[in-house]
This record gives structure tokens, sequence and C-alpha cells, in this order.
């Protein structure tokens, strides 16, 4: 049940939805063209969720996430994802100290706020694995002992579709702990233009602070903007809607996995955020619309025949889209 807010609650509400707004404008600073993208991280944040980015080779994916890094006021750190990393370079290990003769834990580089795990699919599953209780239960277990991580907890994950040699298929069960999975275009001959401008009034996509990048959002506004979200209002007939979106996806016969009880709520979660981000307080058939893309295309599995003729989930979920009764 959701309660209305409150004149103040309201006014911080407000506020926090102009921070997310100019964070939104201040990831533009670096990053041109890619709006979908930049709307997407945001919404993740508000849902406490994960991010999977995907796109060729220089399309901007990792200057994307350290774009959002620079705009708020959030500890960030990286990893670069390699054949030879292991779980422990992830999560931290237990160190020997000789001066006191006893082992101690090194935090791991998941021990911040914000981790952008730069081509997580380049590392084999039992790396990639040692993600999944970070991602989940915003902990992590070493030697028996779990360890809390710091909240906001978001992985920001960038991955290239059209390179196979030397990689490794992010299992399902991983994939589905991801809240959204973004596809970063190649930008409009337009953007393109825009791109070649800034770099040839100098900007260093090494250097954001130089390109005039500031936080402009930090916890507080993204715990405010968070509350907001949680009040928005969700009608049966909307829930349903997301339940039968979700159940026409089990039936599809271009598809041997089907949307989860998981990805319903998912669902739900991303449309309720994107409803607050545009200005509302409840839940329309076309917010479920503008984010079931985003939200299923990596939580179903196409049958193999399917894919030999060229049908993608994408395809699957527009065409259920089309099909599935919207509540009026």
């Amino acid at each position: 049940m959701t309660y209305p807010a409150t004149e103040s609650a309201a006014a911080t509400a407000d506020s926090a939805r102009a921070s997310l707004e100019a964070l939104r404008t201040e990831i533009g600073k670096a990053v041109v063209g890619q709006d979908s993208a930049v709307t997407g991280l945001v919404v993740a944040l508000l849902c406490r969720g994960h991010v999977l980015l995907e796109g060729v080779p220089g399309v901007a994916k990792t200057l994307l996430v350290r774009a959002l890094a620079a705009s708020l006021e959030l500890d960030t750190k990286r990893v670069q994802f390699t054949p030879d990393l292991m779980p422990s370079d992830v999560t931290g290990s237990l160190v020997y100290d000789a001066r006191t003769a006893a082992f101690s834990f090194q935090d791991g580089p998941v021990f911040t706020n914000l981790l952008l795990a730069d081509e997580i699919n380049r590392t084999p599953p039992k790396t990639q694995s040692s993600l999944l209780e970070a991602m989940e239960e915003r902990q992590v277990t070493v030697d028996g002992t779990p360890r809390r991580l710091p909240e906001p907890f978001l992985v920001a994950a960038t991955m290239n579709p059209v390179e196979y040699e030397g990689t490794y298929p992010l299992p399902e069960a991983q994939l589905d702990r991801f809240l959204l999975k973004l596809t970063v275009p190649l930008p409009s001959r337009e953007d393109e233009i825009g791109v070649l401008r800034r770099h040839a009034a100098g900007f260093d996509p090494r250097d954001l602070k130089a390109a005039g990048l500031r936080p402009v959002a930090g916890p507080a506004q993204l715990e405010a903007a968070r509350e907001a979200v949680a009040r928005v209002s969700v009608s049966p007939e909307i829930a349903g809607y997301v339940v039968d979106l979700c159940r026409a996806t089990r039936e599809s016969p271009s598809l041997v996995l089907g949307v989860s009880p998981r990805g319903a709520t998912a669902l739900l979660a991303t449309s309720r955020a994107w409803a607050w981000l545009t200005g509302r307080d409840y839940v329309t058939p076309d917010d479920v619309k503008a984010l079931a893309l985003p939200t299923l295309r990596h939580r179903v599995q196409l049958r193999p025949e399917a894919e030999m003729e060229g049908v993608t989930a994408d395809a699957v979920i527009t065409a259920i889209l089309s099909h599935v009764p919207v509540p009026r």
C-alpha cells in the first residue's frame, strides 16, 4: 500500500528529482547521444539495481559509467576483468600480518558505492560468480564471515557483443541479477560530429574534471528519491498487466526460457522509477512499455531454431507488447 506524501516530503522529492535531472545533464557534458543509457543508469540507482551495458568497442560505455561516478558524491572503483582474474581480486582476501602474527581482511574493489566491472565477460565463470552474492545480498562472505557492502551499491558492467574469442558468456543466474541490460548503440551522424567537435576543442575523456563535470547529487538526494519512488502508486490493473506480459514470454514459441517472477518485480520497480522521474505519482501502461525492453531482454532465452532464423529477444518482447491487452 502507498501513502500520499506530506508537503515537506513532496518538496524534498521535487528537490531530489531536480538533482537527478541535473545528473543527467552533467553526464551529457562528457557523453553525447546516449540519453537512453543515461536514463537507464538513473533508474537503476533509484531501484537499487545493477546495469549491464552492451555495445561495440568505442561507443563510450566505460566513459558513461565514469561520468556517472564523477557526477555523484559516491566512492567508485574499477575492475578490468581478464581471464586470469581471481575471485579474491574482486571480493578481497585474508592477508597475514607478520607484526601481529594474525590474518586480517583486506577489502577488495567490490567494497565501494559504484563498481565498474569492465568487460565482465572476459573473465571465467568462477570469477564472474564472485559478484553474485555482492549483487543480490549486498555482502561478501570470506572465510565464513559475511561482510556488508556500502550503501548505496551498484555494479555497472560493460560487455562487447561482437568479440567472442577469449570471452565467457554470462550464465542465466548472473544475468538475472542485473536489473537492466542497456544497449549502447553507435551514435547518429549529428552526434558523432558533436563528439569530434568536443575532441577538437580539447576534450580529454581521461580528465573529466577538466571537462567541467562536478558532483550534483549525493546519498541524501538519492535516498530521498528512492523514498519518493516507493510512494508511487500501482493500480491492480497495472500489476495485472505486468504479470500478463511476463507470463506471455513463458508461452512464446520463440523462447525456451521466459521471464521469472523476479523479472516481473523488476519491471514493476523500473516502471515506478520512470513514472516518478517523469513527474507522476502513479504508473501507466506507457511506463511499463518504456522499460519492458531493457528490463526483460536479458531474462529470456531464444530457442536455437529462432536464433537461426534471425529472431532477437527484443523482437519477441516487442511482439508481446503489441499483443497483450493494455488496461484502460
